[in-house]
């Protein structure tokens, strides 16, 4: 109990209120989804209330322990072999949802490999790093990098296979930050990847509107996503749809919202309300300053998780704390983006707001090491 005492709750706090709001939300969202699947409108209330509970023991577990006890090698050789051995077996068993093969399904629930993957790189990159700092010094970062390097992209590869875009960028920023990090050049890193960036951009996007025209991305999903981000309108009443009653959603939200439970288009108009769109469900029944208010306190999280790291005597709890501001800063951004048409739709869910198991528990699972390395700073000022 005297632990207590030393919790960042500018941390906790702001969890805690978004992930009972999430519940609420996934409830309003989803209700008409179940009735019309012939099922309770309380069956995604149930999981989602079950899955916030499953990630507040793990939070609580993960803010409590040893920290080093994650930098155990065996710990970390293991959970690598299972990390990418469950995404290799996605690409042979593994169950499609929204053109991509991500899922493995367990009984009543489905599981997402991508999302736990996204810790395990935080930590053992993290691990990495920090141990191998006076080798980077003497030998070069290259040197010394190259194969943890490898590993990262052969981690990315796997994820981009399945196919799954989002996941994919999602773990490569957080991979792209912490390398910065370790003392890469970041000007000379910048350069690359944003002359790659810009280069393939620059190519793909006349190909792309070249292929909506002639009809060659029927059969591809990820395609298909691309060409309603470029003309949803013209598309409405296919690959478009989504984006398209996203923009009703907002629309007829306005400042203040319809109320709560009231939305018109969760009810058969907009594709995935309760996780990819539940940010478009809530601006129409909440209005715009309550989704302000949401994503001020996701960005509080951000910001605090940054500075923990800012003030860490520690290199390893630093990249923890960039690694998972990276994670829930592009997480965010892609599924704003996509709700807003400023980016193609990738799948993506809101942290903490969204339905799912999977993301609930990665969730919980960053935020315990943050909230672990936050206690342990805490402490030391409180006592020293």
């Amino acid at each position: 109990m005297r632990k207590l005492k030393y919790l960042d709750y500018w941390l906790l706090v702001p969890y805690l209120v978004l992930s009972i709001f999430g519940i609420v939300m996934v409830y309003s969202a989803s209700a008409d989804i179940g009735s019309q699947n012939g099922g309770s409108p309380l069956s995604y209330l149930i999981k989602q209330t079950i899955y916030v509970i499953m990630g507040l023991c793990i939070l609580s577990f993960m803010t409590m322990m040893n920290i080093n006890k994650l930098r155990n090698k065996n710990v970390l050789k293991y959970a690598g072999y299972a990390a990418l051995g469950s995404l290799a077996l996605l690409l042979v068993m593994g169950q499609t949802i929204n053109g991509a093969a991500g899922w493995f399904h367990l009984g009543p629930i489905s599981i997402q490999p991508a999302e736990f993957v996204k810790f395990y790189v935080i930590i053992w990159l993290a691990n990495v790093i920090a141990n191998r700092q006076d080798e980077i010094q003497l030998e070069g970062w290259w040197a010394t990098m190259r194969w943890p390097l490898i590993i990262c992209l052969g981690i990315v590869g796997l994820i981009l296979l399945q196919p799954d875009l989002g996941g994919a960028t999602i773990n490569a920023s957080i991979i792209f930050v912490m390398v910065l990090a370790s003392g890469f050049n970041w000007k000379g890193a910048m350069l690359v990847f944003g002359g790659a960036f810009l280069s393939v951009v620059g190519i793909l996007f006349p190909i792309v509107v070249k292929v909506s025209e002639m009809g060659f991305a029927k059969n591809n999903y990820q395609l298909q996503r691309i060409v309603a981000f470029i003309n949803p309108f013209e598309h409405s009443q296919s690959v478009g749809q989504q984006l398209v009653n996203s923009y009703y959603a907002l629309s007829n939200g306005g400042v203040f919202g319809v109320g709560w439970g009231n939305s018109i288009q969760k009810t058969g108009y907009l594709p995935e309300p309760n996780t990819d769109f539940i940010m478009a469900i809530l601006a129409e029944e909440l209005g715009l300053i309550t989704a302000l208010g949401i994503i001020a306190l996701l960005f509080l999280i951000i910001i605090r998780t940054v500075l923990i790291g800012i003030r860490s005597n520690s290199a390893y709890q630093s990249l923890i704390c960039y690694g998972t501001a990276t994670y829930l800063t592009v997480q965010t951004l892609f599924n704003l983006g996509g709700v807003l048409g400023m980016l193609p739709i990738t799948g993506v869910t809101f942290p903490f707001i969204s339905y799912g198991g999977s993301s609930t528990w990665t969730l919980a699972l960053v935020m315990g090491v943050v909230l672990n390395i936050g206690t342990r700073q805490k402490r030391y000022r409180l006592t020293h």
